[in-house]
């Protein structure tokens, strides 16, 4: 079946995906929080796809954005990593938010939007979610409270440093 245009109905090639390549930032956005909240529960990959029915693959392009998280799969996450489904839209930054969503049913479009300019969010790396767990896994609760404060002064005496420069 073909439109008034003549472009055949359905699924084009590549729908759904700029042709830039790059993730969307909402998609980039969720990933980032299942990553973050797997990473804090201490679960690998694999664990959260064998959870869910994926290869730990699969579960890396989610937390990438390289694939778009389905509704019935991000109820599933929820269930899993025990959060409310509301919990991957937290923390959103107005850019990803702002973005243009492209369905599988759109033309192409403008290629240039946030998308291009969008970075996740820092504290969903890797190196801070170690930090943070390493951060409770220490019992002493004044020596977490030294090396909070150590770590706060360190932070100012760096920013002061950039503004002096």
């Amino acid at each position: 079946m073909q439109t008034e245009t003549g472009a055949p109905r359905g699924r084009r090639a590549g729908a759904g995906r700029p042709k830039t390549g790059k993730p969307n930032p909402i998609d980039v956005h969720v990933g980032s929080r299942v990553r973050l909240r797997r990473t804090l529960l201490g679960m690998s990959q694999e664990k959260l796809g064998e959870a869910i029915g994926l290869t730990f693959q699969q579960v890396q392009k989610y937390e990438r954005g390289a694939n778009r998280i389905g509704a019935s799969r991000l109820f599933d996450l929820s269930r899993v990593l025990d959060v409310p489904v509301s919990f991957f839209f937290d923390d959103m930054p107005a850019d990803a938010a702002n973005a243009r969503v492209e369905d599988d049913d759109e033309a192409g479009g403008s290629e240039e939007r946030s998308a291009s300019t969008y970075e996740p969010d820092p504290m969903a790396k890797r190196e801070t979610l170690e930090l943070v767990r390493a951060y409770y896994k220490i019992s002493d609760p004044s020596v977490r409270k030294r090396l909070f404060e150590l770590t706060k002064a360190v932070a100012s005496a760096a920013v002061a440093e950039a503004a002096a420069e």
